[in-house]
């Protein structure tokens, strides 16, 4: 963006036209661009853009596009609201008249509060290949269901890398990344047409299709977590000892074939090389980490999370469709445009609702501002607002972030400085199990799965109440849901 600024100033041109200027610009670049702008005493400057204070800063009149028609009003933003009180979302995201819907993520074995972490950095460092100097170093930070983070400072000081360790995108050279094992993250890159890039000619009905296919996010294939280097394939074909039928034997792991709960962790169903599935044996995870299966554990891990997220909708046409509608993409163009005919904005959307498909717990969006209009950012500050898993975001537009964030993760020059947290906190907000669940098939047939985990009195004490005030109401109410 940098770039493209400075051609057009060397251009010496009598009219500017700019088109989203902000877009990617830290806060104090564009402070820079709007002394610049009104420094200009004989240049007409003609601005495209949804950053509020940018526009009350540099404007001096408003072409708005009403019913198909231009009309011009004097003064800026606020001005124009004044006299325009129906633009008030141009000002306010809250006043949005459209809305999002994002989709509530599933329960998460062990969890009981929703400030218990899910992902945790310890003492994180990272340098790029080749390169001696550190990007980040020593970075501490979590992420719960509760958490609403925002992760601001200047361009380049390594916040998308340090979003990126986050998400599994990229291995830390020093420190611990712990993870919750059926945690499911939402990813949403800086350049979100990086998602879509190979797919222009599939409309995005058909992308979502073929992205969760196979029941897996495909894009996790590629992640750094999950790239296997010739040394660790080389410590894993490594014979161990092992117990088979009474019996100590040398063998080599073969594969993993199950999962089970352990007191504080996991086993795992292994197969050995050469040997019959009666061989296999329950190994604690923390051994197979020692002996180097660690990526391995992440893919089955991931693998697992995905079914549980895969199991309360299908992945047909019609279920794509109105998931694509709730992030506002209406069927015109969810299922019968290609993505190459989309504007930036829809494609944003595209890329949003297929990574939030499988009802992750944690959503991470880095500039999700770029390419949105005022309406939609105000329907996804409030989507978020009511969203019931954790929120990261990466993002210049400091009038978004308040909006949604309580936390803020300040980097500079790889540096970390966390405020706002709300991990120190003794009244932890705990989390109601729900009743039951709804699995919808590809005909519509509504499939309800109940929970097996057993409700509290106060929680019985509660139903009961919401079924007395269904029945005084005149609603039907079945036998089976009065029954405790």
């Amino acid at each position: 963006m940098k770039l493209e600024l400075a051609r057009a100033m060397l251009m010496n041109a009598d009219i500017l036209l700019l088109d989203e200027p902000t877009n990617h610009l830290d806060v104090a670049n564009v402070a820079w661009l709007q002394n610049y702008l009104n420094s200009l005493t004989n240049v007409t400057s003609m601005i495209v853009s949804h950053d509020s204070g940018f526009l009350d800063a540099v404007c001096t009149g408003i072409i708005h596009y009403e019913t198909r028609k231009l009309k011009k009003y004097k003064g800026n933003l606020s001005k124009f609201v004044e006299q325009y009180p129906q633009g008030k979302s141009y000002y306010e995201l809250s006043a949005s008249p459209i809305a999002f819907k994002l989709p509530e993520p599933g329960f998460l074995d062990g969890v009981k509060s929703k400030d218990k972490a899910l992902v945790k950095l310890q003492n994180i460092d990272f340098a790029y290949p080749g390169s001696t100097k550190l990007t980040i170093m020593n970075m501490s930070c979590q992420v719960s269901l509760n958490s609403r983070v925002a992760v601001i400072g200047p361009n380049g000081a390594g916040k998308s890398t340090l979003i990126k360790v986050l998400t599994g995108e990229t291995v830390p050279t020093d420190g611990v990344v712990t993870k919750h094992p059926n945690v499911r993250v939402a990813y949403v890159a800086q350049h979100a047409f990086h998602h879509v890039e190979q797919h222009l000619d599939k409309t995005p009905n058909e992308y979502i299709r073929w992205r969760y296919q196979y029941g897996e996010d495909r894009e996790m294939v590629n992640k750094a977590t999950r790239q296997i280097s010739p040394e660790e394939e080389a410590q894993m074909k490594k014979f161990i000892q092992w117990e088979i039928n009474e019996k100590i034997e040398k063998v080599q792991i073969e594969d993993l074939y199950g999962r089970r709960k352990a007191k504080r962790s996991f086993e795992y169903e292994v197969q050995f090389v050469g040997r019959s599935y009666e061989d296999n044996a329950w190994i604690a995870r923390e051994k197979l980490e020692e002996w180097g299966f660690e990526k391995v554990l992440q893919a089955f891990d991931d693998k697992e999370a995905a079914k549980a997220g895969a199991w309360t909708r299908s992945l047909t046409a019609v279920e794509v469709e109105k998931h694509l509608g709730d992030l506002g993409l209406d069927a015109e163009f969810a299922s019968h445009s290609r993505i190459r005919g989309l504007s930036g904005g829809q494609k944003v959307k595209v890329v949003l609702a297929a990574a939030m498909w499988l009802n992750p717990h944690l959503l991470v969006l880095d500039e999700p501002t770029n390419y949105l209009d005022r309406d939609s950012l105000g329907a996804l500050s409030l989507a978020i607002k009511d969203f019931g898993g954790g929120v990261v975001i990466i993002s210049h537009n400091r009038e978004f972030t308040d909006t949604v964030t309580v936390e803020k993760w300040s980097v500079n020059a790889g540096q970390l400085v966390v405020t706002g947290n709300n991990y120190t906190q003794k009244n932890l907000e705990k989390i109601v199990m729900k009743e039951e669940e709804v699995k919808v098939d590809a005909f519509g047939n509504v499939e309800k799965v109940k929970s097996t985990r057993k409700l509290s009195r106060k929680e019985i004490k509660e139903k009961q109440k919401r079924r007395a005030a269904a029945k005084k109401r005149g609603e039907e109410v079945s036998d089976s849901e009065e029954d405790f």
